[in-house]
């Protein structure tokens, strides 16, 4: 594929993926040629963005398995619009995607406490985390248009927001930079049952490495991060599909809890 062809793709398939969630409809195949590397998936991600003219409050990070082009992670915009604090009766109303794709994620979130500088290209896991003044529980709600986006790989994921369509930030934990959170139990559960079970230590290196990476990441890509803005880094448990009129619960460590409830767009 040309260049000229390469980028007339990116942007018809911007346009595509962008129409359908305006419009809340799905799209039965994908609307272009799926992007052969991961920098033309980003391109078609940043073109989207740009057609959203939407404030992005922050970025989930997702695994790819197994690595492509030496990347085991990906990453995907949150719309200020779709983030949302959770409340504690579990009726939060959380939309997806009826006839695309849709999952629910247990997820530590990360909050921005001191910009990354622009300019630095590599971190540690301990200069990422110095950046981080806050950690809450949430939920992540996957959802798109095309349904095939988690199985058509990693380019296809990125192509389209990194497969996201809402937060759900639930408590803060106050002890935070003490306790071993990626050693806690989290469960995440479906219409009051378990959907699956499992610990941070088992997610590459756990979510202040999906910081590290994302800090990379946005310095490769000229994009700069500002403080307040969220990271969602990674689904502890899996991910796990749902639809409209199911409750979903995430909890960690017996001790904190995060709801919401699945509704059709």
């Amino acid at each position: 594929m040309q260049p000229d062809d390469k980028e007339e793709n990116s942007a018809r398939i911007a346009r595509a993926f962008v129409g359908a969630r305006q419009a809340g409809i799905a799209l039965p195949d994908y609307p272009g040629d799926i992007p052969a590397a991961l920098g033309q998936a980003y391109a078609v991600q940043d073109a989207a963005i740009g057609l959203t003219g939407r404030p992005v409050a922050g970025w989930k990070v997702g695994k790819i398995e197994p690595p492509v082009e030496e990347m085991n992670r990906l990453a995907g915009p949150i719309f200020a619009d779709q983030v949302v604090i959770a409340t504690d009766t579990g009726d939060l109303a959380m939309p997806v995607f009826v006839d695309g794709f849709a999952a629910a994620e247990a997820e530590f979130l990360l909050r921005i406490g001191v910009a990354p500088d622009p300019s630095q290209r590599h971190f540690t896991i301990d200069e990422a985390r110095a950046l981080i003044d806050a950690v809450h529980v949430g939920i992540e709600i996957a959802s798109s248009p095309y349904p095939g986006i988690n199985s058509g790989g990693p380019t296809v994921t990125i192509s389209d927001f990194g497969n996201n369509n809402g937060l759900v930030v639930g408590a803060p934990i106050p002890d935070w930079r003490e306790a071993d959170i990626s050693g806690w139990p989290i469960e995440l559960w479906i219409e009051g049952k378990r959907a699956g079970a499992a610990t941070a230590a088992t997610m590459l290196d756990g979510p202040f490495g999906a910081a590290r990476f994302l800090f990379e990441h946005m310095a490769a890509r000229g994009i700069a991060l500002s403080p307040g803005q969220w990271i969602s880094s990674g689904a502890v448990t899996g991910v796990h599909p749902v639809k409209p009129g199911e409750r979903v619960e995430a909890r960690f460590d017996e001790r904190y809890a995060v709801r919401c409830r699945i509704t059709a767009l």
